[in-house]
């Protein structure tokens, strides 16, 4: 697809225009209509987010299995508001409405405990609960999810609360955020001053508390068959193979809002198919059948088969969108991972 749009540009006159549609072009295979507008200097990137990319992606940004990821979107949210109370709320808004949520996570970083006292000592565990807050006038909440946590660890500790969040992504106005409460087994509340999670600017943003949504944004791979139609050009003296295509991100202007990759290499097929098709083109029976039929010229206007991509793989992009959270979005159909004649 990209290519083609490459290749059909041109016959434009005006180089900037070109290039501009060009890039436009490219944000919709990127599945945007604009960059997002980024202040700068960007903050770090959540360690979660970048420990996910790279289990799911090469360096160049290819996909190491398909199956590795849940969905094809993996957005990273901060707390928006501070409250004396262990409570969270999370802006949506950049969540399309075509997106479908499939697993939601609330992250919490618990801290270790400023000072030990005697009642704490005779605790191992505490109870956690995560409650959406339901109508903050009526002091309403609804129980998302519970758990033993034990008490003298640190480290970070993750809550569903996928139903919560589909709730609020189908409309907007039922999103009140989220109260956590800490209690004894015996169902006792806790100091919070002993059991602490990070939050607020008193704790690095390593340790800021975080949304993690797993999303399908709805787009559909196209099949293999369309995207193998229509590239004729051929190099008449070499046979089908697979040359480099690099997309170099900071070339075209998108390294301000790209963390990675800083480009990668889609690679593109060229090469004539020449009577008779051997086995190292990776011909398919159809293209074996038309490239015989052009042979013997026993039906006019058929042309030889094509160099194209067999095999294509995904991409993985990691970003920071306009409210410059960090989103993980796998993009399929990006890399020819082999050519053949078809």
């Amino acid at each position: 697809m990209l290519l083609s749009t490459i290749i059909m540009l041109t016959y434009a006159k005006d180089p900037e225009e070109m290039r501009a549609e060009a890039l436009k072009r490219l944000l919709e295979v990127f599945g945007m209509e604009d960059p997002p507008h980024t202040k700068g200097l960007h903050k770090q990137p959540p360690q979660y987010m970048l420990d996910l990319y790279n289990t799911v992606a090469d360096v160049d940004g290819v996909t190491k299995d398909p199956d590795l990821l849940e969905g094809n979107t993996v957005r990273s949210f901060f707390n928006k508001i501070h409250s004396e109370q262990i409570q969270f709320l999370f802006n949506l808004s950049t969540v399309a409405k075509t997106e479908k949520v499939l697993t939601a996570e609330l992250h919490l970083f618990k801290l270790r405990q400023k000072a030990t006292t005697p009642a704490l000592h005779r605790h191992h565990f505490c109870q956690v609960n995560v409650y959406q807050v339901m109508d903050n006038r009526k002091a309403s909440h609804k129980l998302l999810s519970s758990r033993l946590v034990p008490i003298h660890t640190t480290g970070w500790e993750v809550f569903s609360i996928t139903h919560a969040v589909r709730a609020w992504t189908a409309d907007e106005n039922s999103n009140h955020g989220l109260l956590v409460t800490v209690r004894t087994l015996g169902g006792t509340n806790l100091d919070p001053n002993l059991i602490r999670f990070a939050s607020g600017r008193d704790h690095h943003e390593s340790k800021q508390p975080m949304l993690v949504l797993f999303t399908d944004d709805g787009r559909r791979a196209a099949s293999l068959e369309n995207s193998l139609k229509g590239n004729r050009r051929k190099d008449e003296h070499l046979p089908c193979q697979r040359y480099p295509l690099y997309v170099d991100f900071e070339e075209i202007g998108w390294s301000g809002w790209i963390i990675s990759p800083r480009g990668y290499n889609a690679h593109h097929c060229k090469g004539s198919c020449p009577f008779p098709l051997g086995q190292n083109m990776r011909p398919t029976n159809h293209a074996t059948v038309q490239s015989i039929i052009h042979a013997l010229k026993l039906t006019k206007g058929i042309e030889t088969p094509c160099c194209v991509p067999d095999k294509l793989f995904s991409v993985n992009l990691l970003y920071f969108d306009d409210d410059e959270n960090v989103v993980l979005k796998q993009y399929d159909d990006m890399v020819a991972g082999s050519c053949g004649c078809h």
